[in-house]
C-alpha cells in the first residue's frame, strides 16, 4: 500500500496536497455564498429582479476580468494570481458580512462587493485549473482532476448546507462571514504550491495574447461548440437555480429545503466523481454530453412539484449528470492544449460560458413573473435538452477519444 501511494498516487505529490486543500476551502465558501447572497437580498426588501440583477452583476465582472485572468496566468506565476485573488476576495466579502450584521446593508453595497468578488475570482480561475497539470506527474494527470473535482463537490455540500442552517438560524451575514474566511484560508494554501515554472510566451500586448488563446480555441471544434452550447445554458439555467429555485422551493417547500437541495445536486457531483474514478470511457467527451442532458431534471423538478423528495432527487441527478460531463470536460482541454496557452484557453471556457449569464439572470426574473415562474422553469428544461441534441450532431464532439492511460511509473516532483 505504501508502495502504491508513493508511485500510484496524486496525493503523493506535496503541491497537489496543497492546491487540493486550497480549492477545497474555496469551495467550502462557495457552497454557502449562493444561499447567503439570495436570502440577504430578499431580506433587504428585494424581489426576483432584484436578486436576477445583484447576482448578474457579479457575472458580468466575472465575465469582464476572465480573459485577463487567462493572459496573466500564462504570463506570471500562477500561484500568486491565485494568492492574490483570494485575499482580495476575503476583504470584500468580509465587508459585505459586516454590513449584513452590523444592520448598515444595501442592495447596492451587495452589488458593489459581488462584482468586485466576482472580478478577483475570474482573475485567479483560469489560474488554478491551468495549474493542475504541473502538481503531478502526467500519469496521474486525470486522477488529479478527479479526485478535485470529488474534493470540491464534497465541500460545496457541506458548505450548502450550514449556509442553509446559518442563514434559517443566524441570518445570512454569517453565511458570508464564513465565506469570507474560506477566502482567506485557501490564499494561504495556495501560497504553498510551489511548482516549476510554464515557459511563459514572448512578451507581446494583451490583446495579441488574447487573440494566440481565441484562435487556440476556434483550432479544436469541439472546443468551441461546445463553449457555444454553454452560452445557451447558462443564459437560461443560470436564472432558474440563482433566482426562481429559491423563490419557488423556498415559498413552497422552506427555505432550508433550498440549502438542501443545493446539497443533494452537489451529492450528485460526488457519485458522478466516484463514478469516473472507475469508468473510464474512450470517447469521454461524448458520452459527457450525452450525461448533461440530465440536468434539465433540476428545474422541472421544481417547477412541477413541491415535494422536497422530488427537488431533491431532480437536484441530484442535475449533479450526477453535469459531474460526468465535466471529468470528460476538463481532461479533454488539459490532455489536449498546450501548458502556455491553457489559463488563455480556460479564459475563454470560463468567458463563453458565462458571457450570456449576466443577461440570463438580470431578465429571468421579469420574464417568469409575466409567463409564470414555473412554467418558464418548465422551457429551460426543454432547452437544455435541445442544446445538448444540437451538440450530438458534431463528429468531432463524439470522435474526441481521451489519452491512453501510461503504465510506466510516473517521475515525482516534490513531495
Amino acid at each position: 500500500m505504501e508502495r502504491w501511494l508513493a508511485e500510484r498516487h496524486a496525493l503523493r505529490h506535496r503541491p497537489f496536497r496543497w492546491l487540493l486543500a486550497g480549492v477545497s476551502i474555496n469551495a467550502l465558501g462557495n457552497g454557502a455564498a449562493p444561499i447567503a447572497l439570495a436570502f440577504a437580498v430578499l431580506d433587504l426588501g428585494g424581489d426576483a429582479s432584484d436578486l436576477g440583477v445583484v447576482v448578474g452583476l457579479y457575472a458580468l465582472a466575472d465575465v469582464a476580468a476572465v480573459l485577463f485572468g487567462g493572459v496573466l496566468g500564462d504570463r506570471f506565476s500562477r500561484r500568486t494570481m491565485m494568492r492574490v485573488s483570494m485575499a482580495g476576495a476575503a476583504a470584500s466579502q468580509a465587508v459585505a458580512a459586516a454590513s449584513l450584521i452590523g444592520g448598515w446593508s444595501s442592495l447596492v453595497l451587495l452589488s458593489a462587493t459581488g462584482m468586485l468578488i466576482g472580478a478577483l475570482g475570474a482573475l485567479g480561475g483560469p489560474s488554478s485549473n491551468a495549474i493542475t497539470p504541473q502538481t503531478v506527474a502526467a500519469p496521474l494527470l486525470r486522477q488529479a482532476v478527479v479526485l478535485r473535482r470529488l474534493s470540491q463537490n464534497t465541500a460545496i455540500i457541506v458548505g450548502s448546507a450550514v449556509a442553509g442552517l446559518m442563514v434559517a438560524g443566524l441570518g445570512s451575514g454569517w453565511a458570508l462571514a464564513l465565506d469570507a474566511c474560506t477566502f482567506a484560508l485557501a490564499a494561504l494554501a495556495y501560497g504553498l504550491v510551489r511548482v516549476p515554472p510554464v515557459s511563459a510566451p514572448e512578451p507581446t500586448s494583451l490583446l495579441a495574447d488574447v487573440g494566440d488563446g481565441f484562435r487556440e480555441v476556434m483550432r479544436h471544434t469541439w472546443l468551441w461548440l461546445l463553449i457555444l452550447q454553454a452560452m445557451l445554458y447558462h443564459l437560461f439555467y443560470g436564472g432558474a437555480q440563482g433566482v426562481l429555485g429559491p423563490i419557488v422551493v423556498g415559498d413552497g417547500i422552506g427555505r432550508a429545503a433550498w440549502g438542501y437541495a443545493l446539497s443533494a445536486m452537489m451529492a450528485g457531483f460526488v457519485l458522478g466523481g466516484l463514478v469516473t474514478i472507475r469508468w473510464k470511457p474512450r470517447h469521454a467527451l461524448h458520452v459527457g454530453v450525452w450525461f448533461l442532458g440530465l440536468t434539465a431534471a433540476f428545474p422541472v423538478a421544481i417547477a412541477l412539484s413541491d415535494s422536497l423528495v422530488v427537488v431533491l432527487v431532480g437536484a441530484f441527478v442535475h449533479g450526477f449528470g453535469l459531474e460526468i460531463f465535466s471529468v470528460g470536460w476538463d481532461l479533454s482541454i488539459q490532455e489536449n492544449i498546450a501548458p502556455e496557452k491553457m489559463a488563455r484557453v480556460y479564459s475563454f471556457d470560463q468567458i463563453g460560458s458565462y458571457v450570456a449569464r449576466p443577461l440570463g439572470l438580470a431578465l429571468t426574473g421579469p420574464v417568469a413573473e409575466a409567463v409564470g415562474f414555473r412554467l418558464w422553469l418548465v422551457v429551460v428544461g426543454a432547452v437544455i435538452v435541445a442544446s445538448v441534441a444540437a451538440a450530438l450532431t458534431s463528429t468531432d464532439v463524439r470522435r474526441l477519444e481521451r489519452r491512453p492511460e501510461v503504465t510506466e511509473e510516473p517521475v515525482l516532483l516534490q513531495s
